[in-house]
């Protein structure tokens, strides 16, 4: 046998650290991950822990399993009486089935907090549009948020997010509306 040249060999070692790294990957208990196969979806359920993997074959993509926050900017609602009221609220979400999100949204958290406006937005629409000013502003807030929880589930299934928590802020009268009432009063 010939003796090995110091360069091949270390063009050896590297070679086999290189596969070996891409062998094995580590979900975090604070992410969720899915793997690929040659650009296609292959698994979408693993535990935190060490995985294995093909390298070069298969790809990995992890997403934040923690709880993230949706924090809307004020956005005015029409009440029964046809008056604006300006609502600010906020969602609490998370990622439930990672191979969902991935096809809804890309992978992107963007897409995802975009969407997931649109749907609360239309729910809180829906909830302002059939109650009153005096509704909407007293202790009816509790019963709005439930109400647009239960309705708004199915959708966010379908783009694999589970909402933990939705919250109004603050429900406010536009300056006009303000001044008629106290005008009024």
């Amino acid at each position: 046998m010939k003796n090995i040249s110091p360069m091949t060999l270390a063009v050896a070692v590297v070679v086999a650290l290189l596969v070996v790294s891409n062998t094995f990957f580590i979900v975090d208990q604070r992410e969720r991950a899915i793997l690929f196969q040659v650009g296609e979806l292959k698994d979408a359920q693993f535990s935190p822990g060490l995985h294995i993997k093909i390298p070069f074959f298969h790809t990995v993509r992890k997403f934040d399993g923690r709880l993230l926050t949706l924090d809307n900017q004020t956005e005015n609602f029409l009440t029964v009486e046809k008056k604006n009221v300006e609502v600010d609220f906020f969602v609490k979400w998370r990622i439930a089935d990672p191979a969902t999100y991935y096809r809804a949204t890309g992978g992107q958290e963007l897409v995802a907090m975009d969407r997931l406006s649109a749907i609360i937005n239309r729910g809180l629409r829906d909830e302002f549009g059939s109650r009153t000013i005096q509704q909407a502003v007293s202790d009816e807030r509790d019963v709005i948020m439930q109400e647009l929880e239960r309705k708004v589930v199915k959708n966010v299934a379908e783009l694999g997010i589970e909402i933990v928590d939705v919250r109004i802020k603050s429900i406010n009268l536009p300056q006009a509306v303000s001044e008629s009432v106290y005008d009024r009063m």
